[in-house]
């Protein structure tokens, strides 16, 4: 009989392990519990004094699954290959219990991955967060003075995100064991529990015990019964529910999405990561397709062959029939083209669009993109003189583009423009450009950066629209109408964001890579 009793309990664990049949406990007899939706009816105002403790992905997002947010880690810290592995496993993965399939996953994205050089959490993660957000939850959460989150995910992958846009004020959550600066892949002890049940009974939240509410999830994150004790109300977030939430529309973020980075344009679930990985190997192939008829054939055709490879090219020019294409036969010096900077291959379509040479200002293009490129570059040093003469000296051969936003942005927003352009010519013409990819970005603020035209290319039917505007009169420009640099670059950005749609902002460069890389962005110089 003992052995028989021994072989059903070790069956009845196996069970629970393998198959992730254990029940949640739904007898709650502490304190009566009442749906999340209940909160909606109630004034907001009465919580702003009130703490809140809740289960950030049953109580905020919509989507059950966090296989995308594993994904994106995966792909963005390991690539390919990892993204792959991760993809053929989470079969495997479902088929465990739901602590089991976490461990795993936290495993295969995590393991020798840098600790110092980790900042999904800030630059990739919080995208798709916000994009996850159920609008009816986030004005409940948001309506509380003070944020408790309790997380399932590692900590290093939501905190940052819970702190800087969600104002939370303590998250309760696993790390992610390091050695020697690299990951494990192993998940710390579970101390979330304790942790929060010691934060509540020492009274180390805002408020007394009698103002501390609580929403989560069904099934319970952990025992119920500890927890109640030291809420006045718990609110439930049920499935049914979260199926009628709405997202969250952009207006009501809590602050402007400008900055994020990673090559994924889309939410990585497993049917797209699965169509992304069938995409690959016809994919990379047009890829380098597209790049070499790009870098060999003569501008005049290029956009019309690459158009037939799936790329959309979209141009307009000004209604003014004394436009002049090629200013150059009637003028000792040329055009300066100011275009807002979406990838490396600005200056590349303008002279698709053009269908002549133009030379490009840069700062930081790799060797090789240099190498390969079809115009002509002129290395700046970000000196002001020496790139003022630099410039000059390229209008005395050829039209000149510059970027003066001096970095890509991806948003519908437009960055500081550095005024240097304004003192280099008198015969300025803003471009306004606009970019549409489906998979992949083509832009990043980490890593090498010769890979960015590629992956751009790699998307099935990446589109570029180019507006170009009328050239400023005279009265609008430092030599002619006595105008200050800074007004210029101040009137050419707002023409180019009127065109567009977009809206102007203060931020620059050195704003950009201190939130997404944290530097200032500056490459030292290989001469």
């Amino acid at each position: 009989m003992a052995g028989k009793s021994m072989a059903m309990y070790i069956f009845s664990f196996l069970t629970r392990v393998l198959l992730g049949r254990t029940k949640a406990t739904t007898n709650i007899d502490a304190k009566p519990t009442q749906r999340f939706a209940n909160i909606a009816k109630t004034s907001l105002e009465g919580f702003s004094s009130e703490t809140l403790v809740f289960d950030f992905e049953g109580t905020l997002l919509r989507s059950s699954s966090l296989f995308p947010y594993f994904m994106l880690v995966a792909f963005e810290a390991g690539g390919f290959l990892r993204g792959l592995v991760l993809l053929l496993a989470y079969p495997f993965a479902c088929m465990l219990n739901q602590e089991t399939m976490l461990s795993m996953m936290v495993f295969v994205c995590f393991v020798g991955v840098s600790r110092e050089s980790f900042r999904l959490g800030s630059a990739v993660l919080p995208k798709f967060f916000l994009e996850d957000l159920g609008r009816e939850a986030f004005d409940g959460v948001m309506a509380f003075g003070q944020r408790v989150a309790v997380t399932r995910l590692p900590r290093v992958m939501v905190e940052e995100f819970l702190k800087e846009w969600l104002g939370v004020d303590t998250v309760v959550g696993r790390e992610v064991a390091v050695f020697r600066g690299r990951f494990t892949g192993l998940m710390e002890k579970n101390e979330a529990r304790p942790q929060l049940i010691r934060l509540l009974g020492e009274g180390r939240l805002m408020g007394s015990r009698a103002t501390c509410v609580g929403c989560f999830s069904e099934p319970w994150p952990f025992d119920h019964h500890q927890l109640l004790a030291h809420c006045k109300e718990v609110y439930m977030v049920s499935p049914a529910e979260k199926r009628n939430w709405q997202l969250l529309p952009r207006e009501k973020y809590p602050k402007p999405l400008i900055f994020h980075d990673g090559k994924l344009a889309f939410r990585p679930t497993p049917l797209a990561t699965l169509a992304m990985f069938m995409w690959l190997p016809l994919g990379l192939p047009l890829s380098i397709l597209r790049v070499t008829l790009g870098v060999l054939l003569p501008l005049s055709i290029s956009g019309l062959v690459l158009a037939m490879t799936g790329m959309q090219t979209t141009v307009s020019k000004p209604q003014n029939p004394n436009f002049d294409p090629n200013p150059l036969a009637n003028s000792t010096k040329g055009i300066l083209y100011a275009c807002n900077h979406k990838t490396l291959l600005d200056p590349i379509f303008l002279s698709f669009a053009l269908k002549k040479p133009l030379a490009a200002a840069i700062y930081s293009l790799s060797p090789f993109n240099e190498a390969i490129s079809p115009i002509q570059t002129v290395r700046l040093a970000r000196d002001r003189e020496r790139d003022t003469k630099l410039m000059r000296q390229a209008l005395g051969h050829s039209d000149l583009v510059v970027c003066p936003e001096g970095t890509t942005c991806r948003e519908r927003y437009l960055l500081r423009f550095s005024p240097l352009f304004a003192r280099v010519s008198k015969d300025i013409v803003p471009v306004a450009i606009d970019v549409g990819v489906s998979m992949f970005y083509g832009s990043t603020a980490r890593g090498p950066k010769c890979w960015d035209p590629v992956f751009h290319c790699m998307n099935p039917n990446p589109s570029y629209t180019l507006q170009i505007l009328e050239k400023l009169s005279t009265s609008c420009t430092c030599e002619g109408g006595g105008k200050s640099e800074v007004e210029v670059a101040n009137y050419v950005q707002s023409q180019i964001a009127g065109a567009l749609g977009f809206e102007c902002t203060l931020l620059t460069r050195k704003n950009k890579y201190m939130v997404l890389a944290g530097n200032d962005g500056r490459v030292k110089s290989t001469n």
